[in-house]
C-alpha cells in the first residue's frame, strides 16, 4: 500500500455561490480524480503530482506514491522532482529578465558573451545570436553533443561543452530546420551568467525563485538532507519499481543545470505557471515586451500526425523555451521534461487561463501524454468526454502498427565476445570531443570503458556477424552496435557507433562520435 495522497478540492454540492455554479467544478474534480487515479493504475507508476490552475485559482491538487519506492516517505506538494527541460523556460525568463534590465539583446552575438565560442563552422560562429541559443536552429542533428551531458555523472564541465561545440558538425543548415537541443541551453546559462555578473544558479535564484516565491525550488549545488522531501527516479523492472540513480546527501552542481537541471515542487511549479497566466499577480516582474517575446513562434516544428489526430493541430512552433500549437483551436504554451526515471509536463492554455503540471517519478512517458492530454481536452472539447482508455489505447495502436524493420531488433542470441575475436580491434580510441574509450580484453572478455562517462562501460556481445555493447548499468538503456573501419593495411583504424533500438532516447548521441584509434591497451 502506498500512503495517503495528499489532495485538494474533492466533489462539492450543486450550489450557486455569488453567482457561481459548483455543479461544474464537482464533476470536473470527479473528471480530475478519475483520469489521475486511472493513470497511475494503468501505468503502475510509483509516484505521481498533479496541479491545476482555473482563472487564477489552483482547482484541482492531488499527489500520490512515494519519494523511493518501499521506502514509505509519502509524495506531497512539497515533493521536489526533476522538472528536467522544463528548466528550459526558466533559463529564458532569466535572459529575458536581463534584457529588460538592458544587460543584454536577443540579437547580440553570443561572443560579445563568450569570446571563446566556437560552432563547425566560422560564419555560424559570428552569426550566433542568444536568441538563436534558445530556439533549436542551429544545425546541429537531435541530441548533438548530449552525451556530454548524461548519463550522470560524468567530468564533462560547461567549459567542455563550449570547446566541444566546434567538433560536432552539422546536419543542416543554420536556421533551416528544426532540431531539439540540449547543449545551447548550457551555452545559454553561461551567457546569462556573463552579461548577470553571477553564475548562473544565483541569477536563479535572485530573478526567478526569490520574486516569484518559488521557496522550494532547487538549482546547483544543495544538500539533500536539509532540503529533504526529494523524489528519486526509478525504472521498472520485474520486480516493480526500482529507484536509480539515487541522490547523495549532496546533490551536485551539474553541467546541464540550464538546459534540464532544476528541481521544484507541484506547490511551486503552480506558483510558476500562475505567474505566467495572471502576469498581474506580479506585473513588474517581466515586461509586457518581454512576455510577448517569449512566447513569440520563433523557430516552426513539424506537426505530427498524432497532433493533428488527437488536437486536430494546424501550427507547431518554438518560442524561447516554450512550445507553441493549437488544440481545438485553442492556444497552448507547453513544454515536457525528460530524464531517466523522471518525467514532467507543463501545459497552459493562455487564452483559457488554465494551466496543468504534471510530475512523476518513474517511467512516465505515455502517462504523461495520456493524463496530459485527458485534462487538456477537458477544457478545448469537453464534449467529446474522452478517457485514459481511450488514448493509452491509441499509443499501443501507434506502438503495434510500427514497421518490423524500424523496431527494435532480437538480440536474444548474443554471446560474449572473446578477445580472439576482437584481436584486431583492441586498444585505445578517441574522438575529438567525447575524448577516450578503451576496447580491452579482460580475463576473456572484451570491455568498453569511456574514460570521462564512467557509467557507460560494459562488455562487447556478438549477434550474427555485428557487436554491441551490453551496458553494465541497467539505467543506461540504449545498446549501441559497434563498427569497425579498416585503415589501407586492413586494421581497424576508426570506430563508430549507433543505436540497436531506432527508438532510443536521442540523447544517446552515438552518431555524432568518430573514434580514431590512438594506441593498443597497453
Amino acid at each position: 500500500m502506498f500512503p495517503s495522497p495528499h489532495r485538494k478540492l474533492h466533489s462539492l454540492p450543486c450550489l450557486v455561490l455569488a453567482g457561481l455554479s459548483l455543479c461544474s467544478a464537482a464533476k470536473a474534480s470527479d473528471l480530475f480524480e478519475q483520469a489521475f487515479s486511472d493513470t497511475y493504475a494503468r501505468y503502475a507508476l510509483p509516484g505521481m503530482a498533479v496541479g491545476i490552475i482555473d482563472d487564477g485559482r489552483i482547482v484541482y491538487q492531488r499527489t500520490e506514491g512515494e519519494l523511493a519506492a518501499g521506502g514509505g516517505q509519502a509524495i506531497n506538494p512539497d515533493t521536489l522532482f526533476k522538472i528536467a527541460s522544463n528548466t528550459k523556460a526558466m533559463t529564458a525568463a532569466v535572459l529575458a529578465r536581463l534584457v529588460d534590465q538592458g544587460k543584454l539583446k536577443w540579437d547580440d552575438p553570443v561572443t560579445k558573451y563568450l569570446p571563446q565560442f566556437r560552432m563547425h563552422d566560422a560564419w555560424v560562429t559570428r552569426n550566433m545570436q542568444v536568441r538563436d541559443l534558445l530556439i533549436h536552429n542551429s544545425g546541429l542533428g537531435l541530441g548533438a553533443g548530449d552525451l556530454m551531458l548524461w548519463p550522470e555523472p560524468n567530468d564533462f564541465t560547461r567549459k567542455d561543452i563550449i570547446a566541444g561545440l566546434q567538433h560536432l558538425k552539422p546536419t543542416h543548415s543554420f536556421r533551416s530546420h528544426y532540431a531539439y537541443d540540449n547543449l545551447l541551453y548550457v551555452v545559454a546559462g553561461e551567457v546569462a551568467a556573463a552579461a548577470g555578473g553571477a553564475p548562473y544558479d544565483v541569477l536563479v535564484r535572485r530573478e526567478l525563485f526569490e520574486p516569484l516565491g518559488m521557496s522550494r525550488c532547487q538549482v546547483g549545488e544543495w544538500n539533500r538532507e536539509r532540503v529533504s522531501n526529494v523524489a528519486q527516479p526509478h525504472m521498472r523492472a520485474a520486480g516493480g519499481n526500482t529507484p536509480i540513480r539515487e541522490d547523495g546527501a549532496i546533490v551536485p552542481d551539474i553541467t546541464s543545470m540550464a538546459a534540464g537541471g532544476i528541481r521544484c515542487s507541484l506547490d511551486d511549479m503552480l506558483k510558476w505557471v500562475g505567474m505566467w497566466l495572471s502576469p498581474e499577480q506580479k506585473p513588474t516582474w517581466l515586461s509586457a515586451e518581454q512576455r510577448r517575446a517569449v512566447w513569440t513562434a520563433h523557430m516552426p516544428m513539424p506537426v505530427s500526425a498524432r497532433m493533428r489526430e488527437w488536437d486536430n493541430s494546424h501550427f507547431s512552433a518554438y518560442g524561447y523555451g516554450w512550445r507553441l500549437s493549437d488544440v481545438d483551436g485553442v492556444w497552448k504554451v507547453a513544454h515536457t521534461g525528460t530524464l531517466a526515471g523522471m518525467y514532467s509536463s507543463v501545459i497552459l492554455l493562455p487564452d483559457r487561463k488554465i494551466g496543468i503540471v504534471i510530475l512523476i517519478n518513474g517511467e512516465g512517458e505515455d502517462a504523461r501524454s495520456v493524463l496530459g492530454e485527458v485534462l487538456t481536452k477537458h477544457y478545448t472539447a469537453p464534449s467529446q468526454a474522452v478517457s485514459v482508455a481511450h488514448y493509452a489505447d491509441a499509443i499501443a495502436a501507434e506502438d503495434a502498427a510500427v514497421p518490423a524493420q524500424k523496431r527494435k531488433p532480437d538480440t536474444s542470441s548474443r554471446v560474449v565476445a572473446s578477445g580472439d575475436e576482437l584481436a584486431g580491434a583492441i586498444g585505445r580510441y578517441r574522438d575529438p570531443w567525447f575524448g577516450g574509450v578503451s576496447l580491452c580484453k579482460q580475463g576473456n572478455e572484451v570491455r568498453f570503458q569511456a574514460a570521462r562517462s564512467p557509467m557507460l562501460a560494459g562488455r562487447v556481445m556478438k549477434v550474427g556477424d555485428r557487436w554491441l555493447v551490453d551496458w553494465d548499468d541497467d539505467s543506461v538503456d540504449a545498446e549501441p552496435w559497434l563498427r569497425f573501419h579498416p585503415a589501407s593495411d586492413g586494421a581497424p583504424s576508426r570506430m563508430t557507433l549507433s543505436h540497436v533500438d531506432p527508438d532510443a532516447d536521442f540523447s544517446y548521441d552515438y552518431a555524432d562520435l568518430d573514434f580514431q584509434r590512438v594506441g593498443g591497451c597497453g
